[in-house]
């Protein structure tokens, strides 16, 4: 539903996604990089998602995709941090989330609070596959890995600021 990635080199930041419903999809929230990318995904924000049918709720991956050519810089290396996911009903999922940052440069900053998923019958029996992330959750179910530690009674932040795009009137013109 929501794809962030691959090719980023400008960065991706501050991204606001509020009130979503998504039915049979791959996943509901993707965030795509791989080394030879560098720039940035930081400061995303999602809540109040509802999701029906699919095969990952969250998936991350820091090894996305084959380059162009060969002349990308090895050295430039993705930041990914201050993730944040609130809010989120799930049902008939078969795998929670897939979250592999890079070992050279972990994901940081993720957070999860106030989510519920429900597996499929389907379902693998590993809910939570995080490879080099760091963040916490705090009342999520299924339990997340263990490089996501509960926080009790943390819910992720979400910006209350309104955006430029929030502010368009409508106006009209005679003749």
């Amino acid at each position: 539903m929501i794809a962030l990635g691959s090719e980023m080199s400008g960065g991706i930041k501050d991204v606001r996604a509020e009130d979503n419903t998504a039915i049979n999809t791959q996943s509901a929230v993707r965030i795509k990089t791989a080394v030879g990318r560098g720039a940035y995904v930081k400061d995303i924000f999602v809540k109040g998602m509802t999701l029906k049918t699919m095969k990952y709720v969250f998936w991350m991956s820091g090894a996305y995709g084959a380059h162009a050519d060969s002349g990308f810089d090895p050295k430039a290396l993705p930041e990914v941090t201050r993730i944040n996911y609130r809010d989120i009903t799930a049902d008939n999922v078969t795998k929670s989330a897939r979250l592999d940052g890079l070992s050279n440069d972990p994901f940081t900053g993720i957070c999860f609070s106030n989510v519920h998923i429900t597996v499929s019958p389907e379902k693998k029996k590993l809910q939570w596959n995080c490879t080099d992330i760091s963040g916490v959750t705090s009342n999520v179910t299924p339990p997340p890995c263990s490089l996501l530690p509960e926080k009790e009674g943390q819910n992720c932040p979400y910006p209350t600021d309104k955006l430029p795009i929030e502010n368009v009137q409508f106006k009209t013109c005679s003749l």
